[in-house]
């Protein structure tokens, strides 16, 4: 399986994730500041960290579902860009999805791009390592967001949430196809 149809698998997985719990709990998300988004995706990233140091887990969930939590809380920071937070859910579920794979459509191709550009450099890092780049990332999201979203030179709060969103799939990748290191 090449890299393009292993990246279609694992959204697929994360898009049914982000469909369910629509269903659950319709697009609740949507009264979250792009601010809080990030801080999510921290508790979600701070998370695989701990676990991937203590090497143990006290709650049944493991790294797998905290990487998928990052793709979608990634696509929900896109989506709070574009369309701002809201004082209560008003999004139906049909026009919630249709964004989702918009906005993953777009790290998709950003991945594509940097992965020719980059020749699958991603597939001889640790899984360790992109969690720390997510790190990385939401450290330099904050940053942005101390200065209203203003940088100098930087990429802005979208590129860095597309980054890390493509960083959580390639953990999923080798996760799911037995190729972690």
């Amino acid at each position: 399986m090449d890299t393009g149809q292993q990246f279609e698998q694992v959204i697929h997985l994360c898009r049914e994730i982000f469909r369910k719990k629509l269903g659950d709990y319709g697009a609740s998300w949507r009264i979250m500041r792009p601010s809080s988004v990030t801080d999510q995706l921290f508790i979600k990233a701070y998370r695989i960290r701990c676990l991937e140091m203590k090497k143990e887990s006290r709650i049944a969930e493991g790294i797998q579902p905290e990487f998928a939590a990052i793709v979608n809380y990634g696509v929900i920071g896109l989506i709070q860009l574009a369309l701002g937070p809201c004082m209560a859910p008003d999004m139906p579920v049909d026009e919630a999805l249709a964004l989702y794979d918009r906005y993953i459509t777009q790290s998709e191709e950003l991945m594509h791009a940097k992965n020719h550009d980059y020749d699958e450099a991603w597939r001889s890092m640790r899984i360790t390592s992109y969690t720390d780049l997510i790190l990385t990332k939401i450290h330099r999201v904050r940053q942005i967001e101390n200065h209203d979203g203003q940088t100098l030179v930087s990429e802005g709060i979208d590129a860095n949430y597309m980054d890390m969103i493509n960083y959580a799939l390639f953990g999923l990748i080798k996760l799911e196809f037995g190729e972690a290191l």
